[in-house]
Formats: structure tokens, sequence, C-alpha cells
């Protein structure tokens, strides 16, 4: 176990609260900075954690921080850009930030959330930036790991939950790239994954593909998640002029369900070659094994109630 504590960037997102909560059953020390700190307070009930209010895109915050930490955790990243957040400035411009400040406090030991196709000559501007990214971490000179997952799900997730949505509205659903391939992996297998890497040596300088059992369509993914919450819906697949018309009027609605850079992301498959890596010492999970406990209609219906007794209604 690494001695003093853990910084998590990104530790009050959805991946981020699981990699906190392993930390602390596992021992550790987690200190974790946010800009808003409203967001993060469900984390301060952990008795190991402490929430801290920093603007941690600032090179001189960055160093302060580091300097007590023994190992940094970066989970920062977008999936798309809005306004002056850019994929240049969250996956890029971060890293190289955080990693001049782990050389400069002398803190050797960075675990750092890519995506799978990582690539600097990537068809995406986010997986050119996950790429570049990744480069850097590389090139640090610390003790790296890199961690690229497939699409991860679990109960607070924005793909299957996103889909659930969708289909209580829609009577059929238009779906952009419908043969995009994907094995999602579940954001516990990930978090548990991210804490190992800290307790072995053998992890450091090594890339690790994160995939679950089983690969799917798109198409296949939308059509289980309406057989589980009881919303089937018709499917229509779109070819790829009609999918970036969609793409091109969604991208500039509030939410952005799809942009032009998602299609070009999924135009390679976001699958694994091989199985889960061995010394993790876990099977990963399934789709169906967990997603019903969140997506069910009884899931559901305990959703709203518990929406009705914070509105008293």
């Amino acid at each position: 176990m690494t001695d003093g504590s853990i910084l998590v960037l990104g530790g009050a997102g959805f991946v981020g609260r699981h990699v906190v909560e392993q930390l602390v059953a596992s021992g550790y020390e987690v200190v974790v900075p946010t800009r808003r700190f409203d967001k993060a307070r469900f984390l301060q009930v952990l008795p190991t954690v402490t929430v801290i209010s920093a603007d941690v895109g600032r090179a001189d915050v960055m160093s302060r921080l580091v300097q007590s930490s023994s190992a940094v955790i970066n989970l920062v990243g977008i999936l798309n850009e809005t306004g002056g957040t850019t994929f240049q400035r969250a996956h890029v411009d971060f890293t190289r930030t955080v990693t001049d400040a782990c050389r400069a406090a002398g803190v050797r030991r960075l675990v750092q959330m890519s995506a799978l196709n990582a690539d600097p000559a990537g068809p995406s501007r986010y997986l050119r930036s996950k790429g570049e990214a990744e480069a850097i971490v590389a090139a640090s000179g610390l003790d790296w790991t890199i961690f690229r997952p497939s699409v991860i799900f679990g109960r607070e997730d924005a793909f299957l939950n996103l889909f659930a949505c969708l289909l209580r509205y829609v009577p059929i659903v238009a779906l952009a790239s419908p043969e995009a391939r994907f094995q999602p992996v579940y954001v516990g297998d990930v978090a548990h994954c991210f804490v190992e890497a800290l307790r072995r040596p053998s992890t450091v300088g090594r890339i690790y593909p994160l995939c679950g059992p089983n690969a799917y369509t798109l198409r296949e993914l939308v059509r289980y998640v309406g057989a589980v919450t009881g919303k089937s819906r018709p499917i229509v697949g779109l070819g790829p002029a009609l999918s970036t018309l969609q793409a091109s009027v969604l991208e500039h609605l509030p939410g952005k369900l799809l942009t032009r850079d998602n299609l070009a992301s999924m135009r390679k498959d976001s699958t694994c070659d091989g199985a889960f890596a061995e010394e993790f010492g876990i099977v990963p999970r399934t789709l169906e094994t967990v997603a019903p406990a969140y997506l069910g209609p009884e899931a559901i219906r305990s959703h709203y109630s518990g929406f009705r007794v914070r509105g008293a209604r």
C-alpha cells in the first residue's frame, strides 16, 4: 500500500466517486479537490476523505495540492466541448499541468484515465487529445499506469441512463451509427483496477485496455435498454449522411446528446482484443447482471419516489 494521501483529480465525478469509495475501503487517506464544493459533499461522509475547494486548472494550485500527496489519480475528462472547456484544455493541457507538478514535488506515482482507441492520429478530436495526453504521461519520467476503458456503465452513468430517458419520451428511435460496437465495462471494476494499480509495482509503465466480457452494437444496446425498462421502441438505423446530419443538429442543443466528434470516435470499435488483465484478480461483470438493478421498472419507480419525497409532493 502506498503511504500518505492519494490525490484524486475528478474524484467527484461518476468514476471518481467509485474510485474514492474503494480507496477508502482499502484504508487510504484521500484528497479530492473540486471547483464545485457542493457537488462533492456526498464524499465528506467517508471517513478518510478530505474535500477541498480548488481550481485545479491553475498550475500554482496543482503544485500546492501534490505537495502532500504520495500518488495522483487523474480522472479528469470530458466527452464534449462546451464553451472554453475544450479537449485540449481538459485532456492535454491539464495532464501536462499534473505531470509538471508531480515532477516538481517529487511525487512519482501517477495513474491516468484514458480511453480505448486513444491516438494522436485518431479519427476524432476527443481520441486525439486522449492520445496526446498519454504521450505526455509516457514521457514524464514518472511511475505511471494508464487505463483505457470502453464505455463505462453503472447506476449513475450517462450512457445507458441516457437511452432509458430517451425511450420514455419518443415513439421511435432514429439511431446514428447503429452498428458501432462497444464492450461496456462496469464502473466498479474500473475503480478496482485503479486502486489495485497503486498496490502493484508490476503495473508501472503499462497501458491497460478495460472491457467487459461482451461486445454489442449500439442498436443492440438500445434494444436491451428498451427490454429492461419495459419501453421497447422501433429502432431506425441511420446511414452515414443522416447520422452526420442528426449530429450536426443535436450538438447545438442543450445537453449535446450527440456531436459530429462523437460520431467520428465511433468509427473505430470500442472493443478489446483480449481478456481482462489477470493481475487485477477479478472477472469483469456483465451488463446483464448489473444494469437491471438500476434500469428496471422497479428501480425507476424507486427513483421517482425519491424525487417526490425530496420535493415534498
